[in-house]
């Protein structure tokens, strides 16, 4: 067995293990097995008889830290995974590759660029990423297994915590580390990247806005005195400017392994992470101020039904009452354009009908609190 084999199962049995943790620490905040069934019975009963309206949101309920509505979540957040990956052909690349920066710098919008799909939300304000999202770029010689992450920041709470722990995580299980910077701003290499013993490259983003490129000369030269990096690669994720060259930088790194995942497998979490982050982002786009910032949406039910149109229950968390307020508005209009908006973008993401329905429920001070952030299925 080579030592590419050697990596390829550890990180494989690894995974194993962190959905082996995470279903011990779900079971361990909710109680005992029959709760859960109870719970589980009660949700299949309640989804089967439709509201009245096809977006819900007037159902407000208040709960506390120590309330197990979403107890279970871990479970089929990351799912089993039974798929066959492939055997090693000689030649063939493949790893990881971490995608780090500040906040805003771009990350999602590359990866989504690279993979030809819309798989990470993204919106004009920074840190609407919160958790480590994979992405899997696949070829007949190679395989990309892209780690969309958190702007690494100065933490403030709890869930800064955690949405940095994310990217150092992905940065240490990286084989290729893309640091991403804006063009824009002056030059700077965070502490954590520059430490890292993997091969690092820098995608200088955002180059679309500059419109002398000869002015990109000299912050090249700063970056390259900051750090050492294998490549210096100036893109616009946005546009498409630079990708191809970046990806050539990759896969040239690439070590040589067989494949982590199947060749038509995109990415590892399941449906219903994707269509809690879809409404969140849409809460990023049509809320201001505090709001987005304050909320985190959980899909309670996800039930796919042969005859009629798939039903999923969202639940909205947020931390006040003035909160809860806004997010609904005066006679639920707020809530009902919410429900409308996700409800097409999960469509056209999922490609068929669903029935979306949107709760709001009080989590108070949820952000700087370890034992919400953990029902939430954060890693603490």
């Amino acid at each position: 067995m080579t030592d590419a084999d050697d990596t390829h199962r550890g990180r494989v049995d690894n995974r194993d293990e962190v959905r082996e943790e995470a279903r011990d620490e779900a079971r361990d905040d909710v109680g005992d097995e029959a709760a859960d069934a109870a719970a589980d019975e009660a949700r299949d009963e309640r989804s089967d008889q439709e509201p009245a309206r096809e977006v819900g949101g007037e159902i407000v309920e208040e709960i506390s830290e120590s309330d197990s509505a979403t107890g279970s979540v871990l479970d089929d957040f990351f799912g089993d995974d039974e798929s066959v990956v492939p055997q090693h052909t000689p030649g063939f690349r493949a790893g990881y590759v971490a995608l780090i920066g500040r906040p805003n710098v771009g990350k999602s919008t590359l990866m989504n660029r690279f993979l030809k799909e819309r798989l990470a939300i993204v919106t004009a304000k920074p840190q609407t990423t919160r958790r480590k999202t994979l992405g899997i770029l696949n070829s007949s010689e190679y395989q990309i297994v892209l780690l969309d992450t958190p702007g690494i920041m100065e933490p403030r709470y709890d869930l800064h915590e955690a949405m940095v722990r994310e990217a150092t995580d992905a940065l240490n299980q990286a084989d290729i580390v893309v640091f991403l910077a804006d063009a824009s701003a002056p030059a700077e290499v965070l502490p954590a990247v520059a430490a890292s013993t993997a091969p690092r490259i820098l995608a200088l983003n955002k180059v679309d806005r500059i419109g002398d490129k000869g002015a990109l000369l000299p912050l090249l030269g700063e970056y390259g005195a900051l750090a050492d990096f294998q490549a210096i690669v100036p893109i616009s994720a946005l546009s498409g400017e630079g990708v191809d060259k970046l990806l050539s930088e990759l896969v040239s790194r690439l070590p040589e392994a067989p494949p982590f995942y199947p060749p038509d497998q995109i990415a590892e979490q399941p449906e219903r992470f994707f269509v809690a982050e879809i409404v969140r982002e849409r809460i990023f786009e049509l809320y201001d101020q505090e709001i987005p910032y304050s909320t985190e949406v959980i899909v309670d039910t996800f039930q796919e039904r042969k005859k009629a149109k798939d039903f999923i229950e969202a639940v909205v968390y947020v931390e006040s009452d003035s909160q809860k307020a806004i997010l609904i508005g005066k006679g639920g209009r707020a809530i009902r354009v919410l429900g409308e908006d996700a409800r097409e973008a999960v469509e056209s993401f999922l490609g068929r009908e669903v029935f979306l329905s949107l709760r709001v429920k009080r989590m108070p001070k949820w952000r700087k609190k370890a034992g919400a952030l953990k029902k939430l299925g954060y890693r603490m």
